[in-house]
């Protein structure tokens, strides 16, 4: 069977198979090496997510079927403010750090070998996020910040340091653009095509240094260059 990659977050991932996705772009960037398999979870934080984890993940077989890497992308709803519309998902910092740390060490105890990559929240643009509300705001306040963001973004990044796992800063990386609302926000939190794209250059790159690559990935069956139009079968003896 083929290896598998899993990616796994908030609603940023489980919209990544979209048109343009980062997670489609990732399965069409490995096919025919790779199982890129989703798991995804709108509207979850960190505390969420690991009391979910023995429902996410296949049990251990401690076989070569463990898979390749592991994505963790959380923190953009950890991150909603404790006195507006979506307190009821906010983690606080000091707690959403500490269940980095958890959701990093269940992954290494489970799978020894997977390379683990985590992503920072991305930026937040406020104005946007008043412009395409997700509950009912009567205070008329955006219920996510880009400076309570940033911190948990910084959390997410001293926690990759402190696990020796590494991390993409997509809150860093995105706001090195001067339009960066506009061009890689949709309604002030989700991705934009090109900001779907940051995402995937990013992971792919991060992948590569940790020494998963096409490179080094075979292809689990004959490739149709590989097939004698005189033979076709001798390529299925091997």
């Amino acid at each position: 069977m083929r290896p598998k990659i899993y990616l796994f977050g908030d609603s940023i991932t489980e919209m990544s198979y979209g048109d343009g996705g980062w997670g489609a772009s990732l399965a069409d960037h490995f096919s025919r090496t790779v199982d890129v398999v989703l798991r995804g979870y709108s509207g979850y934080n960190t505390r969420w997510a690991l009391r979910v984890m023995d429902k996410v993940f296949p049990a251990v077989d401690g076989g070569d079927c463990d898979p390749l890497a592991v994505t963790v992308f959380f923190g953009a709803n950890d991150a909603s403010l404790p006195d507006r519309c979506s307190a009821f998902q906010h983690v606080p910092l000091n707690e959403y750090k500490q269940n980095i740390h958890s959701i990093v060490s269940s992954l290494k105890k489970r799978w020894p070998k997977t390379r683990i990559l985590l992503i920072t929240p991305p930026p937040i643009d406020e104005e946007g996020r008043l412009r395409h509300p997700y509950v009912e705001n009567p205070m008329g306040l955006p219920e996510r910040t880009n400076d309570a963001a940033g911190a948990y973004a910084k959390a997410c990044v001293s926690a990759a340091e402190e696990c020796g796992v590494p991390v993409v800063d997509l809150w860093t990386k995105m706001q090195q653009l001067p339009d960066w609302k506009n061009v890689y926000l949709r309604d002030g939190l989700h991705l934009t095509p090109s900001g779907n794209r940051i995402v995937f250059d990013e992971v792919v790159t991060k992948l590569k240094t940790e020494g998963l690559s096409l490179e080094n990935l075979a292809v689990d069956l004959p490739l149709i260059t590989e097939i004698d139009p005189n033979d076709p079968l001798k390529a299925f003896q091997k």
